[in-house]
């Protein structure tokens, strides 16, 4: 048995190192953490190497995305906005109306363009749900680099498809990831909720 779960190790062990950072990264995005983007910068660049082996080629090049959206998350957070005159950490909002319906229609056309590309460039094994979660995905991070709480509602549907296909191809670490991240993202909507409220009710009472 110690055999057989050195071999998997050995076979799987920057997955396994993968989805460790990942789960770390999400418990300090929920805490609003600026290395949030330090480790989600590390769990990128292992997992372009999982998804590619993988042949999840959408997600491969997600991960590359994520590596920009890492530094550019860092420094929007590390920046942060000025209220009266002081620097203060960048506030937990609400996406408008305006934005949402500009949103929406960008990522069903990202969905359709990437389906496109991995259905007629790619041996893509599951060109549907791979572009699906990939599009959501670029809009749900950049969401978080600017502190919108519904990007919490966007990873839920995401992680949940995500789960699926994992299970279908054998990533069982991710799979447990991917559980990780579902239950963390309900956590997460709550957690920024609730600075939401106290944020309002400051402002109100200034």
């Amino acid at each position: 048995m110690a055999e057989i779960l050195c071999d998997w190790f050995s076979r799987n062990w920057v997955e396994i190192i993968g989805a460790i950072l990942g789960a770390v990264y999400v418990f300090l995005s929920i805490k609003q953490n600026i290395l949030t983007w330090l480790l989600g910068l590390l769990t990128s660049l292992l997992y372009i190497y999982v998804f590619f082996k993988s042949g999840f080629y959408a997600d491969m090049s997600l991960q590359f995305y994520y590596v920009v959206v890492s530094i550019y998350g860092w420094i929007i957070w590390a920046k942060g906005t000025e209220t009266q005159g002081k620097k203060v950490d960048l506030p937990v909002s609400r996406t408008t109306k305006k934005l949402l319906l500009l949103l929406f229609p960008i990522s069903i056309l990202l969905w359709f363009l990437i389906w496109v590309i991995l259905k007629n460039f790619t041996d893509s094994i599951v060109p549907i749900g791979d572009s699906f979660t990939t599009a959501f995905s670029i809009i749900a991070t950049w969401m978080l680099a600017r502190k919108k709480i519904e990007h919490w509602i966007i990873w839920i549907g995401v992680d949940l498809v995500c789960m699926v296909l994992f299970v279908w191809k054998g990533l069982y670490p991710t799979v447990i990831l991917y559980a990780i991240y579902t239950a963390a993202a309900v956590w997460g909507f709550f957690e920024w909720n609730k600075d939401l409220k106290l944020d309002l009710y400051a402002r109100q009472n200034n």
